[in-house]
């Protein structure tokens, strides 16, 4: 494995796991969700980085795996 590529996984796990943690405390301790969203500041704070880190994650261990896998191929 290359270091760009065990970067990228790294990075990419790191974001991910934030929305994750962000999206339970939000759920659990910031008070739970209801039909107009959060029912505490913190509670949308958390939702934002949610909303930020989810997807961000998701793409960039996407971009790690894609890019792990291609390097097997090579010589």
């Amino acid at each position: 494995m290359q270091p760009d590529t065990r970067k990228l996984l790294t990075t990419g796990s790191a974001i991910f796991l934030t929305g994750a943690v962000a999206a339970a405390l939000m759920l659990t301790v910031f008070g739970g969700v209801s039909k107009q969203g959060p029912s505490t500041t913190g509670g949308w704070l958390a939702l934002m980085l949610a909303i930020g880190c989810l997807p961000t994650g998701v793409l960039t261990l996407l971009l790690g795996l894609a890019k792990l896998f291609g390097d097997r191929n090579k010589p």
